[in-house]
């Protein structure tokens, strides 16, 4: 689907873009790309004083998954110092909301829902990585949660290239609208002339 507007009160989610995780090979785009985008869309959206939510994944020691899987988890376990910071291109806005979680997904278990509905947001623009999981994830709970679901297709990135498209071709049209950095950017410029 064709990205067709932005609402007045728009913000961005940003996920993932943690120095481990930008550390990791993307696909189809390079990590650095998608740090790069992330950071023109948080520019823009901070200059018409919209609100950037940083989303970056941090465990607790002793801290384990519920549920059985076929491929083995992370467990928790000790994670080297500043692996769970927000990469330096995107941090250092006081203005920005940092927001911590612990699964897949950006809203479960956080309080990304509260500080959005306090700000009156209707519609969410996501960037990060990876494609298929947490952007997946926080798309499809922004969804269940009513939000308006925009998504920068290449200012994210995955490690399969497959899982990419999936997301891309399978799941984010039935979640809302998908178009590149240079579409939302210019849409907020319309909406915010």
């Amino acid at each position: 689907m064709a990205l067709t507007t932005l609402d007045p009160k728009t913000a961005l989610v940003v996920i993932d873009l943690q120095n481990a995780v930008v550390a990791l090979p993307g696909t189809p785009y390079s990590t650095a790309d998608v740090v790069a985008r992330s950071v023109e869309l948080a520019n823009a959206f901070r200059k018409h004083q919209l609100p950037v939510i940083l989303v970056r994944v941090d465990t607790t020691p002793g801290d384990s998954l519920p549920g059985r899987t076929e491929r083995p988890r992370p467990s928790g376990g000790t994670i080297p110092p500043g692996a769970a910071d927000i990469v330096d291109e995107l941090a250092g806005h006081p203005e920005d909301i940092v927001v911590v979680k612990r699964n897949w997904g950006a809203f479960y278990g956080t309080d990304l829902d509260l500080h959005l509905r306090r700000r009156g947001i209707t519609q969410l623009v996501f960037t990060g990585v990876a494609t298929s999981i947490g952007v997946e994830s926080s798309a499809r709970a922004a969804y269940e949660h009513g939000y308006h679901v925009t998504l920068a297709t290449d200012a994210m990135t995955d490690l399969n290239p497959d899982a990419h498209h999936n997301s891309l071709d399978w799941i984010f049209p039935r979640l809302g609208e998908s178009g590149t950095t240079a579409e939302v950017l210019e849409l907020l410029a319309k909406t915010h002339a």
